[in-house]
């Protein structure tokens, strides 16, 4: 799918971006070009550490921030297919920077989508949240709104073979910035801040979340906003599957959090396709039907009212589950 291709990963530099130019390094090795855009340059002299271009020849490292428009048009030139990994993610900065996380995340979103098609791009998958569904905090706004973007880009593709999709997903296990590497952090301590015990949150790992990127390169049609199934867990069996005897204080919930976060509201269904592992919450207006789509995709229309929230999921993460994750996607990952 990727050999012989030229692949550009916006915010490459970060957890997601390195598991996925590891990925493609190890599964493509014929992968023409690989290049990391990303404004840290720290961060990608690091990275360089970990994969060398004497080791990677297809490794290019592009300082720019999406921000840069005219950056983003050169950095594309060549470029097959994009994966947006880029954002400002921290729900209580962009409280406090609503229009620098706007500025980062909106206009960004629209700088990539013109410079796509402006080049000669053919797929562009963006990474989303659970926030952005029916949001309640700038970082989640933010979101819906590249979301739509992003979709709407599809609307002026002409005749380019050039397709956009969005991917949206829970929280990564151990990613940056993340509750598990907070608590472990936090548990010599002996005390636990917990926000609110009843509090739930959607988990995949960082492996899951490449992976699901990878099948919408190859998959999507264009339009779509894909979500995995994923199970959830409580902050409490989190907070206990790291550090079973510490005290879990609990501090009440900060802005803009909810106690359960959604991927599919209530009003998404009338739109929203079962593909298997996955659903597709197809765009409004979308010139095929709903079963046109699901015919050509092998896919089911969801029963109208379904909701996918973490508080109402199934699946639920036990705390001896999440002790076992924890060892083999955070520990395991920072010892490898």
């Amino acid at each position: 799918m990727l050999n012989n291709k030229s692949v550009l990963v916006t915010g490459g530099t970060g957890s997601f971006g390195k598991a996925f130019i590891r990925t493609v390094l190890d599964r493509y090795p014929d992968v023409r070009r690989l290049v990391v855009y990303s404004r840290d340059e720290l961060k990608q002299f690091e990275m360089q550490q970990l994969f060398p271009q004497s080791r990677f020849p297809a490794l290019r490292y592009f300082l720019g921030d999406v921000r840069d428009e005219q950056r983003l048009r050169r950095a594309l030139e060549g470029i097959d297919i994009v994966v947006h990994a880029a954002a400002l993610k921290q729900v209580p900065a962009a409280e406090y920077n609503p229009f620098e996380c706007i500025k980062t995340n909106v206009l960004g979103a629209q700088n990539l989508i013109e410079a796509c098609l402006d080049n000669k791009v053919e797929r562009v998958v963006a990474l989303s949240t659970d926030k952005a569904a029916a949001p309640i905090n700038l970082y989640g706004a933010t979101k819906l709104c590249s979301d739509k973007l992003f979709v709407a880009a599809n609307n002026v593709t002409g005749n380019r073979d050039l397709r956009f999709s969005v991917v949206r997903y829970g929280n990564v296990m151990g990613s940056r910035g993340s509750v598990i590497p907070f608590f472990m952090a936090k548990k010599d301590d002996g005390v636990l801040p917990i926000t609110d015990p009843r509090m739930t949150r959607f988990n995949i790992s960082l492996q899951e979340g490449v992976e699901m990127v990878l099948w919408s390169i190859e998959n999507a049609q264009g339009g779509e906003v894909l979500v995995p199934k994923i199970p959830s867990y409580r902050i409490g069996d989190v907070a206990t599957a790291v550090a079973p005897e510490a005290e879990q204080k609990v501090i009440g919930i900060r802005p803009g959090e909810k106690i359960h976060e959604e991927m599919i509201t209530a009003s998404d269904s009338f739109n929203t396709v079962d593909m298997g592992d996955y659903y597709a919450i197809l765009p409004v207006g979308m010139p095929q039907t709903i079963e046109q789509y699901c015919e050509a995709n092998g896919g089911k229309p969801v029963e109208p009212g379904f909701a996918y929230n973490s508080g109402s999921n199934p699946d639920f993460l036990t705390v001896e589950e999440l002790r076992d994750l924890i060892d083999k996607h955070v520990i395991g990952q920072a010892i490898d």
